[in-house]
């Protein structure tokens, strides 16, 4: 009866360790930002990494890319991108929040020049 018992208990911890990992499953999206240098790097991850559903964000600002993973079942592509816009960034098609990136330090604007951190 104890043998029994034991392989219920391994067989129910095999099958929550299967579905565990198949929550984790992220999507991966690239959307192409306005992003000019490394504080709007830091800007964009930071407010990216606490928004619900993302699991990561990483800016590179030599292509001004940013690869965001998050949750499908929380966000999806065009919520991550108007988040983006709500940071005062473009985002693909997505064009910036006018009132937040009129908020945006003055090296961070479209206008300005890039500049060396």
């Amino acid at each position: 009866m104890k043998k029994i018992a034991v392989l219920f208990v391994m067989f129910g911890l095999i099958s929550f360790g299967s579905n565990a990992q198949k929550a984790s499953v992220a999507d991966q999206v690239e959307i192409k930002t306005s992003a000019v240098c490394g504080m709007c790097k830091k800007r964009i991850e930071r407010d990216l990494g606490l928004t619900k559903g993302i699991e990561s964000a990483n800016l590179n600002l030599d292509d001004k890319v940013v690869t965001v993973k998050f949750n499908p079942k929380k966000t999806n592509a065009a919520k991550i991108k108007q988040q983006i816009s709500k940071i005062g960034y473009d985002a693909d098609e997505v064009v910036a929040n006018q009132k937040s990136h009129d908020a945006l330090p003055d090296c961070c604007q479209k206008t300005a020049k890039a500049h060396v951190d």
